[in-house]
């Protein structure tokens, strides 16, 4: 039986010294690492070689690693960890509004740094309820929404179509597949434990709920259930 084929990962860290100890990790734990010196380089071999999950630092010396980030949420789908020596709150926050998975200051426990660079992994590579819903129904239907988990489209009660980022994609859909019950964070995060800082989860329930909700400040839909998580308040039906 051929051997199954290591997931790629691909590093954007232009430290040669943390670049080697992550190169080391993942090989060690059977991972496939490529890496990137500046973002340049690895935008450039996007489109033609895109891996299963980026690590990325910040402080790169070409640009900024939010403005990666941004790049790639806006054309890709892969997960997405910043490994980064910015600690700060307001990096941190931003990283996950725009659509990081996961992210680690440096410097890093390398046991952990694999436990969650499996956790992201395990999120993409199993089907998320807004990638596959029961028996093959492909679009929902709730208080006049529509949601379509093939291309990640929601239309208004007016007509008016976006397209979610794939991280509001996922939420949403899990959300969707069970209303009215209250889901732990979670639950909602593909079964990863949440450390106390963070708060992506809340970040992205808040994009929603800027999306959906007349007053976001007052949602109807995606209801704070304190203490336990969050509930979807709408009847859905699966077309």
């Amino acid at each position: 039986m051929p051997n199954k084929p290591k997931e790629t990962i691909h590093v954007v860290e232009d430290d040669p010294a943390v670049a080697r100890l992550m190169a080391q990790t993942l090989e060690k734990f059977g991972f496939e690492a490529q890496f990137f010196a500046t973002g340049a380089d690895f935008l450039r071999r996007l489109d033609s070689d895109p891996p299963r999950l980026c690590v990325l630092d910040l402080g790169l010396p070409d640009m900024d690693g939010l403005d990666i980030l941004s790049h790639v949420r806006s054309r890709h789908g892969f997960g997405l960890l910043i490994v980064t020596g910015r600690g700060d709150t307001h990096d941190r926050v931003t990283g996950l509004e725009l659509g990081a998975d996961d992210y680690m200051v440096k410097p890093f426990e390398p046991r952990e740094f694999i436990a969650r660079v499996r956790s992201i992994l395990r999120r993409y590579r199993e089907p998320a309820a807004a990638d596959a819903p029961a028996k093959g129904v492909r679009i929902a239907e709730f208080a006049g929404w529509r949601f379509e988990p093939g291309n990640n489209a929601l239309t208004s009660p007016d007509g008016e179509t976006e397209t979610l980022s794939m991280a509001e994609a996922r939420l949403l859909g899990a959300l969707l597949q069970r209303p009215n019950q209250i889901l732990t964070r979670e639950q909602l995060l593909g079964g990863r434990d949440v450390a106390a800082l963070d708060r992506s989860i809340d970040l992205r329930i808040s994009r929603l709920r800027k999306r959906l909700e007349e007053n976001p400040l007052h949602p109807r839909l995606i209801k704070t259930v304190y203490g336990a998580g969050y509930l979807f308040s709408a009847n859905v039906e699966w077309l």
